[in-house]
């Protein structure tokens, strides 16, 4: 006897809420990566939920609307990307404007440490040390380095350079030493003028400096002869002060100069 099958005897297929469900804990796992990233943007964390709703999306593609996917596509390209440039330059901003600050410490403990290594010096009035923002200036009476007419450097004044030496030693500041003379003629066998004078005594400072372990990449020597001075020289005492030798701890704060190029005429 052919058995009856009856229409309410037919399995009904009671598990198609789980595609429902499954959709739905995709789209709150997104949601909540979402949330999280915002929080506290940065690059690391916008790569992570980019790549996490690509996937979350692409595993649910059968179960979303046509339309849904490029609504997703375009949030993620778009809004994030204009909010996270400016998180970007916040923060690139904050960390440089950090570094300049430890930058500026760096050189004050600089001149602090050089001020108390020339003190006798700075309280006789042979030496004044400044700060700026171009950086550390240690002016030195020639006096003190040399003779008269010569570019040797004095016995007594090598101890009172090796203090600076070895306070610039261990950093990476670039440093000029200029060598500045008054305007009286020299005419001799090595200097036949003040600019070879100024020149020699600069040189001089820098080849202490290097034996003393200072890079000689960081160093350069500058001669103005007695073309900047800083008294007259119209009397003695102002052509004493003239006759220095500058030595120039530049600051590392200075932008990168952008090249110009120059068009034909």
């Amino acid at each position: 006897m052919r058995k009856i099958i009856k229409e309410d005897d037919t399995h009904e297929n009671h598990e198609r809420w789980l595609v429902s469900y499954a959709d739905f804990i995709t789209l709150l796992f997104a949601f909540f990566v979402v949330m999280y990233a915002t929080s506290s943007l940065n690059e690391g964390k916008y790569k992570v939920l980019s790549n996490s709703l690509i996937t979350a999306f692409k595993s649910t593609a059968p179960y979303v609307d046509a339309g849904q996917p490029q609504i997703v596509q375009s949030i993620i390209t778009t809004e994030p990307d204009g909010a996270m440039i400016k998180v970007m330059e916040k923060e690139n901003g904050q960390t440089k404007q950090a570094q300049r600050i430890e930058r500026r410490e760096t050189l004050r403990s600089m001149a602090k440490d050089i001020l108390h290594a020339l003190e006798p010096l700075i309280n006789d009035g042979s030496v004044t040390v400044t700060q700026s923002a171009i950086g550390i200036t240690v002016e030195i009476n020639a006096s003190v380095l040399f003779s008269p007419g010569e570019a040797s450097l004095a016995e007594n004044s090598i101890e009172a350079l090796r203090t600076v030496a070895r306070v610039i030693q261990g950093h990476d500041h670039e440093i000029h030493v200029e060598g500045h003379t008054d305007n009286i003629p020299i005419h001799t066998i090595h200097f036949p003028s003040n600019w070879e004078l100024s020149t020699a005594r600069a040189s001089s400072v820098i080849r202490l400096f290097i034996e003393d372990g200072v890079d000689a990449a960081r160093l350069t020597a500058v001669g103005y002869g007695e073309n900047r001075p800083v008294d007259s020289n119209e009397t003695s005492e102002g052509r004493k002060r003239n006759r220095r030798v500058s030595i120039m701890i530049l600051a590392n704060d200075a932008d990168p100069g952008q090249e110009i190029p120059i068009m034909p005429d």
